[in-house]
């Protein structure tokens, strides 16, 4: 059951864009906010079980996805649900931002789940890591805002939907190439 409900929030929150699209462009598919608030509503519920920073924040842009489809529908402003990607944005630079303040950078501390001891150079890289996950956020956050000022649905759904799930997997990617070539030379 706690698969299934993982699966369900992962799902959901890939789709964003495209079930806000949907219920937007098709006036028939305005009820669909009900149901996204209830599976933002359910993460929340899911997450607040589990006791970690993450998750902490993790739950709370869940309860704000909940309240943003919630008062879409209540004030019959739909435009509101476009800035949740913003928030996402914003809350992913504050926890990878903060975590350069910490002695332990959110990528060391990744990192060090599957080894516990890491080299010098090794934790450098976890930091350079870190922030050059922060420069995507803001990047890809500004665009996102960018799509939400604009007001153009067709184009918030293509950033938001396609592009920065490709840039974000390219950078995965990349950074997976480059971890393979440094503990190589390592």
């Amino acid at each position: 059951m706690h698969a299934a409900l993982r699966l369900i929030n992962l799902l959901t929150l890939l789709a964003w864009p495209f079930l806000v699209w949907l219920a937007l462009a098709q006036p028939q598919w305005h009820a669909l906010f009900w149901l996204l608030a209830a599976l933002f509503g359910l993460r929340w519920f899911t997450l607040r079980r589990q006791k970690t920073a993450f998750n902490n924040v993790m739950g709370w842009l869940a309860l704000l996805g909940a309240l943003l489809c919630i008062s879409s529908m209540t004030l019959r402003s739909q435009h509101l649900l476009l800035w949740y990607p913003v928030a996402v944005n914003l809350a992913m630079l504050i926890i990878f931002g903060a975590s350069l303040w910490s002695s332990m950078p959110l990528v060391e501390r990744l990192a060090r789940l599957r080894e516990s001891t890491l080299p010098p150079q090794a934790v450098r890289y976890t930091r350079r890591v870190t922030q050059v996950w922060c420069l995507f956020f803001i990047f890809n956050g500004s665009i996102a805002l960018s799509t939400c000022l604009m007001g153009n649905l067709r184009l918030w759904t293509l950033w938001n939907g396609g592009i920065s799930y490709l840039l974000m997997g390219a950078l995965m990617s990349a950074e997976w190439l480059v971890r393979q070539r440094v503990r190589r030379k390592a």
